[in-house]
């Protein structure tokens, strides 16, 4: 039914990470909770581009049925003016590919258009544009006219730069718990990202949060030891792993000190120690008061008692 494939429209459109997007209806025609956003539209469309076929069939611009047994050859055409000339010429873009036109006089002309040259591929999507009739009488539809704006803008002033190597190593990181002090780090791959022509990537700063400082050993060929991100005033071009670039053996007689100094760290093992040290300390004293009394008082009783013997001497 209508209700069930609409509902699953929905259902995708929020998978695909939509949260402006409500569909009642399949067709696009007006309905005042029927509604999406530029955004949105650019997710859905980077979705559907990854189906073959559909890339196809919205790349076609003309294309003719053969006959059939209940109908004659007939000849369909595209309205995407980008790239087919049937009602309208002058919006053709030999690097334009689809996608799909939509129009209704509460949303304006609107576009969604793909366009690939060289090394570069953008995603197109203007709304709510209109149609002009100009001083020398040409009528222009500015969704068109808009969009191969938008492409040539993006092929003349962006491109592709290498930001960041696999081979290269930005920092050294401190290590404890081996007899070596230190581990180089690497990024996990190299990095490629499209930036604005003005914009080289020296001009990047670069920031590096570190799993911990120091590491300890024992470390592995290819361990996450932390980041590190490329940004240019706010906005970040990259974020990647950094590794190490070697093995690390741990210290037995280092990793047996450490543990020991974890082992008398811990709340209970403290406790017991401070307890025990009292009980010392009590012992201590304990003997240090009652063996001097026992002293004092066996010392006086023998004295008292030589002088107080006043019995005869035996002859």
């Amino acid at each position: 039914s209508v209700d069930a494939f609409v509902a699953q429209m929905n259902e995708k459109a929020q998978a695909l990470g939509c949260k402006n997007t409500h569909f009642v209806n399949p067709t696009g025609l007006h309905d005042s909770q029927h509604y999406t956003s530029a955004w949105d539209l650019y997710l859905i469309t980077r979705e559907a581009l990854t189906h073959p076929d559909f890339v196809r069939i919205s790349d076609t611009g003309d294309i003719t049925l053969p006959a059939t047994n209940l109908h004659e050859a007939r000849s369909l055409h595209s309205t995407n003016y980008l790239i087919s000339v049937w009602r309208s010429r002058g919006y053709v873009n030999k690097d334009a590919h689809g996608i799909k036109t939509g129009s209704t006089s509460e949303a304006g002309h609107c576009l969604v258009s793909s366009a690939a040259k060289g090394s570069l591929s953008f995603i197109s999507v203007v709304l709510g544009c209109d149609r002009l009739t100009l001083e020398d009488g040409e009528i222009r539809t500015m969704s068109f006219y808009e969009t191969n704006r938008l492409f040539n803008w993006g092929f003349d002033n962006f491109s592709y730069k290498s930001i960041l190597s696999a081979n290269e190593y930005p920092k050294e990181v401190a290590v404890s718990l081996s007899k070596i002090d230190h581990v180089t780090v690497h990024p996990a791959r190299d990095v490629e990202v499209l930036m604005p022509n003005g914009l080289a990537p020296e001009d990047l700063e670069r920031t590096i949060t570190l799993r911990s400082d120091p590491v300890e050993a024992p470390i592995a060929a290819g361990d996450k030891l932390g980041t590190i991100q490329l940004s240019y005033k706010g906005t970040v071009y990259a974020s990647e792993d950094l590794l190490a670039l070697n093995d690390v053996e741990a210290s037995k007689l280092l990793t047996f000190w450490r543990d020991v100094k974890l082992f008398f760290a811990k709340p209970a093992v403290r406790i017991v120690g401070i307890v025990l040290a009292v009980l010392v300390v009590l012992v201590l004293l304990w003997k240090l008061i009652f063996g001097r009394r026992r002293y004092r008082y066996g010392r006086s009783v023998r004295s008292s008692s030589r002088q107080s013997y006043r019995g005869r001497r035996r002859r």
